[in-house]
Formats: structure tokens, sequence, C-alpha cells
């Protein structure tokens, strides 16, 4: 005879209770096979029958990304459901914490579940070593994972950078259409070449790579003829447009020849071999970024060029000349009028505009795009603030190394700095870094700050600078030693236990006094 010792007295066997409505919400990506839907919800099934719950309504997201809300229409649709009072049931069944979502603040995680319980809905993570009671242990166990989950994804995001920029500047090509004169070859591991691939299709062996090659000869001319029109016959790229559109001839994509295709053909470095990569950015799904040009990850020479050099330098030249010629004042004035005929601001709506300057021109007079859009007026959608915050950090660094500087050399101590890494060497004994990192206010008014240790450079002790919430000044320091740091990337919050705030101290006087020297007669 067996004992079952966790039903209680008097408890009637789930068979013959009435048992509870519940939903379930399951999500796949493409992350791991163990996260398929159909084992999350034969785990959920089981678990169901195990605790009493019988499941009246799915909601499934498959191949959906963790990372944000936006997408998601299943949990979209599982939120309005509870909130507007349409929920016929009373508890949902998840399969783990991380199937709400990866997101890179816990908080965003923590919050859907709340939003439940606020209706009275109570969730159950199925697979979890742990009950979700809102006990301490559960509440802790729950953090973790949220945060681990998030954790998990920019990991991944950072390998999978790391890898596509190693494969970019050995010479391989990382997605995108080729290009009118230019085709898709692909290769085999050995770099023996297997086939062209034609538009639509893809490598289907994880070992074959991709490279460009010229195309048909009828498209390298017109490539050539585009070059010669516009740097010996001085035609603006509208006029070549309509000269190729008047004579029947189509772009790659069998359309008709625009201002803004023919200026791409223009500035595009693959047309003298040059592989470059990461012009733009969406890491982890949360914004879309224009990287500066000293971040982008190049090879060049990496493919058989079918433009010469001397033509291709030539025609940038007249394209930053035509822009050197107008003043800010009258720069300024012609975005204003493309703002005011289409209504919006893009990189690709400026390139295609007769008589403006190309969206690089802007880029590089005033900064940035977004510098621009903000001299007359124009908002992105997306919240852009934090790269001007960036670049504000980026202008104070040197002031604020300068006077860490200056108080190490006050305390006694000899310091020399490395012009081109900033690595502090003091008394020629040990290494510093100087860090500052900008404060993040989360949606639920909390205050976050990410900081990246220079894996790098190793510097013996990491001197993080948190700034205060509106990012002017700085809100404490950390010492953090390399002994007592693994992880490249560390999450601090207002307060971080024992563990990271050991290390806090609302100024540099610690630091400094680790200069310090005192001759052996003066202690004696």
């Amino acid at each position: 005879m067996v004992i079952d010792w966790s039903q209680k007295s008097g408890d009637t066997p789930t068979s013959d209770r009435s048992k509870i409505p519940a939903a379930t919400y399951v999500r796949m990506s493409t992350d791991h096979q163990k996260y398929s839907t159909a084992n999350q919800i034969a785990i959920i099934q089981r678990y169901a029958e195990k605790n009493g719950f019988e499941i009246t309504r799915s909601y499934e997201d498959e191949g959906k990304s963790g990372l944000r809300l936006v997408g998601r229409d299943a949990l979209q649709n599982l939120l309005a459901d509870v909130e507007g009072g349409r929920a016929d049931y009373k508890v949902i069944l998840v399969y783990d914490v991380s199937r709400w979502g990866r997101f890179q603040d816990p908080d965003e995680a923590a919050e859907v579940e709340l939003r439940c319980k606020r209706c009275g809905i109570i969730v159950h993570y199925c697979a979890e070593q742990f009950e979700n009671d809102g006990s301490m242990g559960s509440s802790i166990i729950k953090t973790v994972k949220r945060a681990m989950a998030g954790e998990y994804s920019r990991e991944l995001s950072v390998k999978v950078f790391n890898g596509q920029a190693n494969l970019i500047q050995l010479g391989y090509r990382q997605g995108g259409a080729p290009g009118v004169g230019l085709r898709r070859q692909l290769i085999d591991q050995y770099g023996a070449f297997k086939g062209e691939l034609s538009r639509g299709e893809h490598k289907s062996i994880a070992t074959d790579r991709v490279i460009l090659v010229p195309g048909p000869d009828e498209e390298i001319r017109v490539v050539m003829r585009i070059y010669d029109l516009f740097v010996a016959k001085t035609q603006t790229e509208a006029e070549i447009a309509a000269i190729l559109n008047a004579e029947g001839i189509l772009t790659d994509w069998d359309r008709p020849w625009t201002r803004g295709t023919v200026h791409q053909v223009l500035i595009n470095e693959k047309y003298v071999g040059n592989n470059v990569w990461g012009r733009t950015s969406f890491k982890l799904k949360q914004s879309h970024v224009r990287n500066p040009e000293g971040e982008w990850v190049r090879a060049d020479g990496a493919f058989t060029g079918i433009v010469p050099i001397e033509i291709f330098e030539r025609a940038r030249e007249i394209i930053a000349a035509r822009a050197e010629r107008l003043s800010d004042e009258a720069m300024l004035d012609k975005l204003a009028k493309v703002l005011e005929n289409k209504g919006y601001l893009s990189g690709l709506v400026i390139d295609e505009m007769e008589d403006c300057p190309s969206s690089s021109s802007y880029s590089y007079r005033f900064g940035s795009l977004l510098r621009a859009y903000a001299l007359v007026g124009f908002v992105p959608d997306h919240d852009y603030r934090y790269l001007e915050i960036n670049r504000a950090l980026r202008r104070m660094h040197p002031d604020l190394l300068a006077k860490v500087i200056q108080g190490l050399q006050s305390a006694g101590g000899a310091v020399s700095q490395d012009v081109e890494t900033d690595l502090l060497t003091i008394n020629q004994e040990f290494t510093a870094s100087v860090v500052i990192v900008r404060c993040l206010l989360t949606s639920a008014g909390s205050l976050r700050w990410k900081v990246r240790l220079d894996t790098a450079l190793r510097p013996d002790v990491t001197v993080v600078v948190r700034m205060e919430p509106g990012n002017a000044e700085p809100f404490d320091y950390y010492l953090l030693p390399l002994l007592d740091m693994h992880q490249a990337v560390l999450r601090l919050c207002e307060f971080n236990g024992l563990s990271f705030d050991a290390y806090r101290c609302d100024s540099l006087s610690r630091f400094y006094a680790m200069a310090a020297r005192r001759s052996l007669m003066e202690v004696a």
C-alpha cells in the first residue's frame, strides 16, 4: 500500500472534485527544441490532470521572440481577455517563467503576471520546481529566473553578433540583396564554388558560406554607366534615373529607377569589393540604431569589385562636396521642406528627394541624423534620447578622468595614462579603468545601471561612476576588483545586496588612498 502524504486528511481526491477552469499560454521561439509548443502543452496537461484543472482556453504564440510584447498576438489577447472581464477561467498554466518573455528588464516579465493577479487570475508554472504561492522563496526564485532569461538572450545576442562580425571580416556576405551588377555565390567550407543563389534562395547547410561575385555583363555595364553619367557627365541621380527609365532599364528588383536607388549604387562599397556590415543595428529588438562609421565591421577587398576604386572615390567626393557648398541653415531649410512635404523623415526619404543633400551628409555635418531631425522639429517614433546622453557622457569622460588622475597624484601616487585606451597605471603596481554608466529609469520608476567591464584590457580595478537619474552628475561610485568580477556585464539597481554594495562608495577618496605611499622610516 502506498500512502500519498501530500493529500491532507479529509481532502477529496482530484477526480471526485469539480475541476477548476484554466487557460494555457505557450510560446515557441527558435532558441531550443525543448520549448516547442507540443512539448509545453504535454507538460501542462499532465500538470492540469494532477492538480485538478480543466483546460478551457488556449493561447499560443508560435515562432515569436520573447524579447518584447510587440507582435505576440496570443499574449496580447490573453491580457485583453483577463483585464476586459472576458476570462472564463480562474488560473493560467504556463510552462515556465521564461515563456512570458526573455525581457532585458525583469520587471517587464513580473508585470505580465501582476496584471493577471490584479484581476484575480492565478498563474501556475508547470515545469518549475517551486510553487508559485507568493512566498518569499518563490518570489526570489522567480526574480532570479526572470533575470536569467533576459541574460540568456543577451549572451546569445553577443555570441551571434561576434560570429557574424567574424564572418564579415573573413569576407563572407551576411544577408541582403546582392544589388544590380552583383550575384550571391554559394561556397562550401573549403571555398569551392557550389552554385549561384537566385532571388529568394538561401543556403541550407550551416557550414556553407555566401560571397559576392560579378553579375551579368549587361548589369555591370549599367553600373559603370551610372558612374560615368555621374562622374564624367555630371548628371544628378534623378537625371540618371530618368535616363535609365526612358530606356526601359529596370533595377535588380525589376522596378523603375529612383533618385535613391541610383544614390545607393554610387555610395555602396560592395561595388569596389569591400564587405561592410553593421551600419545599423537592432540588438535584442530594443530599438533601431544607426551606428557611427567607426563601429562598422568591414573587410576591404573581400570581393571582386566591378567599379575601379578611383572612380568610386571620385563619386563620393562629388557627393560630399555637394553638401559642403551649402551652409548649415540652407541644409536645414531643405530638410524642413522634406518634412513638410512628407510628414516624417528617414534616411531613405532624404535620399529620394531631389535637390537635397544625402542622409550621410546630414549625419556628417550635424553629428547624427537625430540631431538634424531635432533642429527641424522632427521627433521619431522611437525614443533615441539615449544616443544624445551617451554622447554627453563620452564628452564628460576626459574631464572626469583628469580629476581622477589629479586625485591619485594629490594622494602621492604616480600615475601614467595610455593615450589610446585611457588605462591608468598607478605606482607601476596596478591598473585601473574609469567607466561612466548611464542611469536608466524603468516604467515602474526604478533606477537601473548597466555596467560593461572591459574584458580586453582587464584592469585590476574598474572605477564605475554611476550617474544620477538626470545623467548630469555622478550618483555614486563602485570600485570593482578584477579578481571578484566574473561577468562582462553587470546590471545594478539602487540596492544590490552585500555582494555588490560592499564595493560601493559615495566618493573616490578610498580609491585615491590606494595610491598613497609612506616611507618605512615614517611608519616606524
